[in-house]
């Protein structure tokens, strides 16, 4: 088993979480990502929000771990970490939640928004995790 950074996994995984709370901000897409998805904005109505973000940031480790992993070993290249992160991002989960949208007859907006910050969160981990090994 290869080798990893278990303090660039973290921080990896902190960056994502961190571009997700501006992507998903006023400052960004919420308003667009609210309307696409069909949400409420007032955070009371949508669950324990403390619970939502707690699991989200164990699920975003566990990303940052498998693409870690994935990217692992002495002959791999930031080129190569870059790529397999776009792969993981664009490829495999945004064009799978592609997938699941057009069943669910949500807009194209919504696989965008959500589908770009994925694909732009593992470009960030497969970059910080490339260049820290």
């Amino acid at each position: 088993m290869q080798s990893v950074n278990w303090l660039a996994i973290i921080l990896a995984a902190v960056a994502m979480f961190g571009l997700g709370a501006v992507w998903y901000s006023p400052v960004l897409f919420l308003n667009q990502w609210v309307k696409a998805a069909g949400l409420e904005i007032d955070y009371a109505k949508r669950g324990n929000f403390a619970l939502i973000l707690g699991t989200s940031f164990a699920l975003t480790l566990v990303l940052a771990i498998l693409l870690a992993f994935f990217i692992a070993g002495p002959a791999v290249s930031l080129g190569f970490a870059l790529a397999a992160s776009l792969a993981a991002g664009l490829g495999f989960a945004t064009l799978s939640m592609g997938i699941i949208a057009l069943f669910e007859r949500r807009p194209a907006a919504y696989t965008a928004i959500n589908g770009g910050y994925i694909t732009a969160g593992f470009l960030l981990m497969g970059l910080i995790l490339g260049l820290w090994r």
